[in-house]
């Protein structure tokens, strides 16, 4: 059989992102669009029913994020935190999100449901 390929591997020198067709590597999370809007969308999935605020496309780096993460919670009264490239908060507060983040001066979208 000389199409055998690996199917899982715990060797941490392997590699995690497989080839695709194009025999580039592919990351395993893709990011949104970078085009200066921030996202706000609400998230149920994979959470036990609970409802997730998600806040993507903030501009800065994690330690900025961070700060605002917490000025977020101390908005909504609700817990959160940062999470690969989103700031999460427990619960559904999009628009009071919204209203903040277009107060200092950000372009805001309300994404998906």
């Amino acid at each position: 059989m000389s199409d055998r390929r690996l199917v899982y591997s715990t060797d941490p020198a392997r590699p995690r992102a497989l080839p695709d067709a194009a025999g580039s590597r592919t990351s395993a999370a893709p990011r949104g669009p970078d085009d200066g809007v921030v996202r706000i969308l609400r998230d149920r999935g994979g959470r036990g029913g609970k409802v997730v605020t998600v806040v993507r496309g903030l501009p800065g780096d994690r330690a900025a994020w961070t700060g605002l993460a917490a000025e977020l919670r101390r908005l909504c009264g609700a817990g959160g935190a940062v999470k690969a490239d989103a700031v999460e908060l427990q619960g559904d507060h999009r628009e009071r999100v919204a209203g903040w983040l277009r107060a200092r001066g950000h372009r805001v979208k309300l994404a998906g449901g």
